[in-house]
């Protein structure tokens, strides 16, 4: 009997371990599972790479309309100038509901969530990971919906990197336009028009069939016309700039922020707009030069080195290395300047507890980095998970 139960147990084991072995390569090791799927409704698609660590926040992303995570992040994260960031922290990829690659169609009747309603999502992702705390980085409908996250729950989230962010609830007559071009054929031509500026339609005809290509082949169009109706029905963030020695009750983002746009972006207005009403004490307002609707993938390295800058501001990473791009800046000016660099990493650290509280989430290995050994690489790790919304 007891042989038996011995038996058992190895079986189990044995049949685990055949599976990271089945699906390991190249020295990483790569897991999958999917959580118990409740069939009220379409779900949440999530990627982690890396372990979640205690003691530090996980990147978190959010796509925009017309594009997943894969399409809106994968190529940032997999640059050279990413990887220094990627070793340091876990990051967990958000998709929206049926807008992953060859999704099946929403089921008839099912009404898609509102824009507040998938940042209330995101604290179930975070529990079923077990994390604790976040640095988001999104764009467009994503950037709202972090926002939206971070207002709603402060507690949650470190810091903000939000490009192309849109803090105002869709216009009239944008409503107007949608509503009656709101045809299936019609989506795409809507989706490129939100995502690249006029510029970069006209003269940037590789990019641009690239992504219409994805839009129109990938992404399941009907799903899409729900995720595009209800990123036009958000609602205001309503955040206000608080005043120099007014009330401090104002509704405004508690964490860091990071707003980023391209020069030539269809969201510049709304971005110099959502600044305005930013607290400018922590927050930074960064347009890329030489640069259009979509930074990470326009100009990934100067993104990817203002994000290491915002990161450093809050505390973490302190011993990172400089960036390929600083290593090789040159007086062109294109480039962050290191005026905007050295706000990025100490405009935090100056207000009152913020400095304090980034630097005590510091892994102890990454403060004696520079004085022992490099801060120990986090594995490849892959969890790709549905989670209910």
């Amino acid at each position: 009997m007891l042989n038996r139960v011995y038996s058992n147990v190895l079986f189990f084991f044995f049949k685990r371990l055949l599976v990271i072995v089945r699906l390991g390569y190249c020295g990483c090791r790569l897991y999958q599972y999917v959580i118990e799927q409740l069939r009220t409704g379409p779900l949440l698609h999530c990627s982690m790479t890396g372990i979640p660590k205690e003691n530090r926040p996980v990147i978190l992303t959010f796509h925009d309309i017309g594009l997943n995570y894969k399409t809106c992040f994968d190529g940032f994260f997999s640059h050279e100038d990413m990887q220094e960031i990627t070793r340091h922290f876990a990051v967990c990829h958000v998709n929206a509901p049926g807008q992953q690659e060859c999704a099946s169609t929403l089921p008839t009747g099912y009404t898609y969530p509102s824009m507040d309603q998938l940042a209330e999502t995101l604290p179930i992702v975070l529990k079923h990971f077990n994390i604790k705390s976040v640095i988001g980085l999104a764009i467009g409908a994503g950037a709202y919906i972090l926002a939206r996250f971070a207002l709603n729950h402060p507690d949650l989230v470190e810091g903000l990197v939000l490009i192309n962010v849109n803090a105002q609830a869709e216009g009239w007559m944008d409503w107007a336009t949608h509503k009656f071009s709101g045809l299936t054929h019609a989506v795409p031509d809507m989706v490129i028009s939100h995502l690249f500026g006029k510029e970069e339609i006209h003269n940037n005809h590789d990019l641009i069939a690239t992504f219409r290509h994805h839009i129109t082949t990938r992404i399941n169009q009907t799903n899409l016309q729900h995720f595009v109706k209800s990123y036009n029905s958000r609602r205001h963030l309503d955040i206000e700039r608080p005043s120099a020695g007014g009330t401090v009750n104002v509704k405004t983002l508690k964490c860091p922020a990071l707003l980023v746009v391209g020069d030539s972006s269809p969201a510049v207005d709304a971005v110099v707009d959502c600044n305005s009403k930013m607290n400018p004490t922590k927050t930074t307002f960064l347009k890329m030069a030489d640069c259009g609707g979509l930074p990470q993938v326009d100009q990934p390295a100067k993104l990817a080195e203002a994000f290491k800058y915002f990161i450093q501001g809050l505390g973490y990473m302190s011993s990172a290395g400089m960036t390929r791009l600083s290593r090789s800046r040159t007086a062109s000016g294109n480039s962050v300047s290191s005026l905007d660099a050295s706000r990025l990493r100490t405009r935090n650290r100056t207000h009152t507890g913020e400095g304090q509280r980034g630097r005590s989430h510091t892994d102890v290995s990454m403060e004696s980095a520079s004085n022992s050994s490099v801060e120990p690489v986090l594995p490849a790790t892959i969890h790709s998970t549905e989670v209910s919304c």
